[in-house]
């Protein structure tokens, strides 16, 4: 693969805010890359070993359960970056890293990025800011899934992910979104038909969910999806 050319790497909100200098630090060592869905990008224990930026994947962190169930606690738009951590020293994964929305994102070696960290105080406090946005978002997780039911947080989860993914049409199995909201696939397929018969979306034979009706998600979502969507717009613009 060569080099990702800097308008493609600038599809990333974080990389484009950087200034011409910072930026400068990583454009020789980033790489574009295409990403499936379902994808996994680091297990928990693994050595970060490079750093993401996406432009039109989105990715996921998954608690991972000693018997293999999982569920997600943040999400990973073109707003910010995957694996900053490693530019404050050679860390471990915390999560199991998992491409939810397929796509391209750059990458860059942790070791190349760690370099630049050191030198950019501005990449320094984007990074720092991503992280805070990840813990926060996994704190706001954790309410919603011990207090709101599956039918609002799919809800939830279906405008956050609508609003990264930039489209209406979300490549999403009953058996992904199962694993994403750490419930049965039966629950999932119950809540879908039913946001289906309400019209609010509509599954398709391929696997792929269109949103139909945004505005009547946002009446039944719960208050998360707001105080997660105002995360993400605050973050780098």
């Amino acid at each position: 693969m060569k080099n990702d050319r800097p308008e493609a790497a600038r599809q990333n909100r974080l990389l484009r805010s950087l200034p011409p200098a910072d930026f400068a630090l990583l454009a020789p060592y980033l790489v574009a890359v295409s990403l499936d869905q379902g994808q996994v990008l680091t297990e928990p224990g693994d050595f970060v070993e490079h750093v993401y930026f996406p432009h039109t994947a989105v990715i996921s962190f998954l608690a991972v359960m000693r018997h293999g169930q999982t569920v997600e606690t943040a999400t990973i738009g073109r707003n910010g970056l995957v694996g900053g951590v490693s530019g404050l020293g050679r860390w471990r994964a915390f999560a199991r890293v998992v491409v939810q929305v397929p796509g391209t994102a750059s990458r860059i070696p942790s070791a190349r990025f760690r370099s630049a960290f050191r030198q950019s105080d501005r990449l320094a406090t984007l990074v720092l800011q991503s992280v805070q946005s990840i813990v926060v978002q996994i704190q706001q997780t954790a309410a919603c899934n011990a207090l709101h039911g599956v039918e609002q947080r799919l809800c939830r989860w279906l405008l956050l992910t609508q609003d990264l993914a930039n489209t209406n049409v979300l490549p999403l199995t009953q058996d992904f979104l199962s694993q994403m909201l750490g419930v049965r696939r039966t629950t999932v397929t119950q809540v879908a038909f039913k946001l289906q018969a309400l019209g609010m979306i509509q599954r398709t034979q391929r696997g792929q969910i269109e949103i139909v009706d945004r505005k009547a998600l946002e009446q039944v979502v719960c208050e998360c999806y707001e105080d997660l969507r105002s995360r993400h717009a605050q973050f780098v613009i």
